[in-house]
């Protein structure tokens, strides 16, 4: 009679064919999502409904979240939402002596598993995830400052869809050599040379993610997953605003880890006190060897120049520039960008800043535009889209933190205000900080201006760059992306010309470019299995999600051969 299946060799059977599409998927780079976007998915088949997810988040507030982790020493929290609401939950603070050795010791049998296995381990992860979606949905809204709709969609399938995409790569990358091969050299009359060559992907040890308080899970899933499923132990290390998530996800991963015959502590969290500050502790333990990172360029930058035992990826920032040169949509493209500038109060690392318009004006489908009118088109249709309070909130979510505040309420001095910003009230929510965007007008031929568009200004602040011709707006891009970074680059033509020459910069100096978007795909949004977030190529991140080069560092192959 044959053995019975293993917990880890069920969980193949169940998650290979999702396997098999994801791979077939970022070949093809065709849409694919096995995570369902619309909110009344869920409620059958042991997934959460609205209710219960909400009910389920509820059950959370003011709770010790104990995850059973070895050398806990203190219980920590503090996160306030930034629609006001206290949370009230505590965290487990983490002896790291003790942690550590702990995490270590269950990465043997992790790496002996194989790549199927861990990549299967991983698949249930990330469904018992999926199940949960509403949950983290409230978890992600309350952390995050997203609005309902995004934080369920961003934070649920849309990052279940980017940690799939990194489980994939991981998978594709460990397979590229194979387990065994016999080796056979002749020798001519003399006897041939013979060896049995054996293959093993090895993982360089513990993972270090440091959260984001923006995405905490769409930003931190990438890291997390390319790092299990390649045989590495994974720490997280949460943004103390933005811990439940991610504390939610490391529960999880620990359950099915231990019912997979997996040691629980390949995944641990690292909750910090407040004011603590342990990520730069962290990240220079030399048990560290992988360091995945969202956040401040400063921050990105002292990790790549000090963490020198880890392999470190960085997501940072970057002044992201859109080119307006001419449109045959001038309705569509307004609407377009008012989108772009208004979504979740352009906290996002993908939101345009920069809108590069000659001053002389621009050539449309509705006649010739002067850049004044340009400017004050694009302010009017940001001021339709968002001219209802509960429409607004829904977009627009809240602010993340008072820094974001502090630099909106800064951008008026900089220059000509051509959209002020206004204040939106939410009666569910009254102490949440909802601001619409403001635009401000540049000049770029001026030495004084130049220091505001050319520093990154992250949330819902734009400039209006007036240049003096598209070759101008050409090499301002050119200069912004090499210097400063782009995560993404836009740009509006009719002109066969000029979308060559910005095409040419986007590739010399390797940024992600969209080309004349006025429909329902916005320059700050990707797609997982299809579009690379990121380049990794310019100052603003080092890494892309997701290539193969996010995930091939995470190991390394070691043979062993013999006579054969």
């Amino acid at each position: 009679m044959a053995a019975a299946p293993t917990a880890y060799e069920q969980l193949i059977d169940r998650h290979r064919p999702t396997l098999d599409q994801a791979l077939e998927t970022i070949r093809t780079r065709a849409y694919w999502s096995p995570h369902p976007e619309h909110p009344k998915a869920y409620g059958e088949n042991g997934s959460l409904s609205a209710a219960e997810g909400k009910a389920s988040f509820d059950a959370l507030l003011g709770t010790r979240f104990d995850l059973g982790q070895p050398g806990t020493d203190d219980w920590v929290g503090g996160e306030v939402s930034p629609y006001g609401i206290e949370l009230g939950t505590t965290y487990p603070h983490a002896d790291l002596d003790v942690l550590l050795p702990a995490m270590r010791a269950g990465q043997r049998a992790w790496r002996d598993a194989g790549a199927e296995a861990r990549a299967a381990v991983c698949l249930e992860i990330l469904a018992r995830i999926s199940a949960r979606t509403h949950e983290f949905a409230h978890a992600v809204m309350h952390t995050s400052g997203q609005a309902f709709m995004m934080a369920l969609q961003a934070g649920g399938p849309h990052a279940q869809d980017r940690g799939l995409e990194a489980v994939a790569y991981a998978y594709a990358e460990q397979t590229r050599t194979p387990d065994t091969a016999e080796w056979t050299k002749p020798q001519g009359k003399r006897p041939p040379l013979a060896l049995t060559k054996q293959f093993t992907p090895v993982p360089r040890g513990i993972g270090l993610v440091i959260g984001c308080n923006t995405f905490p899970t769409w930003n931190g899933y990438p890291g997390l997953f390319a790092s299990l499923a390649t045989g590495n132990a994974v720490l997280v290390k949460p943004h103390p605003r933005a811990v439940l998530p991610l504390a939610l996800t490391v529960r999880i991963a620990r359950e099915v880890l231990a019912e997979a015959g997996f040691d629980p502590n390949l995944v641990a969290l690292a909750a910090e006190a407040p004011g603590e500050g342990i990520a730069k502790t962290l990240a220079l333990r030399p048990e560290i060897r992988i360091v995945d990172y969202t956040g401040s360029t400063a921050f990105g930058d002292w990790l790549e120049t000090h963490a020198r035992q880890a392999q470190v990826y960085t997501e940072k920032a970057g002044v992201n520039t859109v080119v307006v040169e001419s449109t045959g949509a001038y309705k569509g493209m307004l609407a377009n960008l008012a989108f772009s500038l208004s979504l979740y109060s352009g906290q996002m690392c993908t939101t345009p800043q920069n809108l590069l318009i000659p001053r002389d004006g621009i050539a449309t489908d509705e006649g010739p535009k002067t850049y004044d009118e340009v400017v004050a088109d694009l302010a009017r249709a940001v001021d339709a889209l968002l001219g209802d309070d509960a429409r607004a909130a829904a977009l627009l979510g809240a602010l993340v933190n008072p820094d974001v505040r502090a630099r909106l309420e800064a951008a008026p001095g900089l220059g000509e205000v051509a959209l002020a910003s206004r204040e939106v009230t939410m009666p569910e929510f009254p102490d949440a900080v909802v601001r619409t965007p403001v635009i401000v007008k540049l000049d770029g031929a001026k030495p004084d201006d130049e220091a505001a568009y050319m520093s990154e200004c992250f949330g819902p602040v734009s400039f209006a760059v007036a240049v003096d011709s598209a070759e101008d707006a050409v090499e301002l891009l050119r200069r912004t992306v090499r210097d400063k970074g782009a995560m993404t680059v836009g740009a509006y033509t009719t002109s066969d010309d000029v979308a060559e020459a910005v095409r040419e910069v986007c590739l010399e100096e390797c940024a992600q470019l969209s080309l004349n978007l006025t429909g329902g795909v916005y320059v700050n949004q990707t797609a997982a299995f299809s579009d690379f977030h990121g380049s990794g190529g310019n100052p603003a991140a080092n890494a892309a999600l997701c290539d193969g080069a996010f995930v091939a560092d995470r190991f390394r192959v070691v043979e062993v051969r013999e006579e054969a």
